[in-house]
């Protein structure tokens, strides 16, 4: 996997609340901010260095922090509260615990399962891709003819399963469209029991 400045991007930010963060009801969560070296001091917030202790032993400390941010907070670039950097902490602790093996790992996982999903939902002929795109782990699907998400939804969880997120309250022009995600934490029967319900739909 190559980094983002192997692309040249200036800039490159996301999300890291799948990085051993659970679902908290909308918040809080954190996401990743990186940039070329020579738009560290622009950055907003607290940079984590790498150096060594006075044993030689390797460690990190704050730095390239803003004194506004201590003595003169109108002039603040950032203002990161404890929960952030307990789930940062949790994060940092879930990505030592993967390794670069293991996160690879983890992403080619990611990416096999949520095909898997796609192509086995696709295949009922009751849904059809509203993009033909690559994508990661989530996808939208669009229920075909008279069939609404909304009644899918409502028979799956009467199975109880939690169906994909309704779009049309956020995007109009994604109407009777559903969003679906799936990760490492979902398995093949997990996917396989959807499927097997949403086909006595039909």
């Amino acid at each position: 996997m190559k980094p983002p400045g192997e692309y040249h991007a200036d800039i490159a930010v996301g999300e890291a609340q799948v990085l051993g963060n659970y679902l908290n009801y909308g918040g809080p969560y954190l996401g990743f901010f990186t940039v070329k070296k020579e738009l560290l001091r622009k950055m907003p917030g607290r940079i984590t260095g790498e150096t060594v202790d006075s044993t030689g032993k390797r460690c990190f400390v704050l730095t390239l922090q803003a004194r506004e941010q201590h003595i003169r907070r109108q002039k603040a670039t950032s203002n990161i509260c404890t929960n952030q950097a307990l789930l940062a902490l949790r994060a940092c602790i879930y990505l030592c615990a993967l390794g670069k093996k293991g996160l690879v790992e983890l992403a080619n996982l990611n990416i096999q399962k949520s095909h898997y999903a796609y192509e086995r939902l696709s295949a009922l002929n009751i849904f059809e891709p509203a993009f033909k795109k690559p994508f990661f782990n989530e996808f939208i699907l669009k229920a075909k003819g008279n069939l609404r998400v909304t009644k899918i939804n409502e028979y799956l969880l009467k199975k109880g399963i939690i169906g994909g997120l309704e779009l049309s309250g956020f995007y109009p022009e994604l109407d009777n469209s559903m969003l679906l995600c799936v990760t490492e934490t979902k398995t093949k029967e997990s996917i396989d029991r959807l499927v097997a319900e949403l086909d006595k739909m039909r």
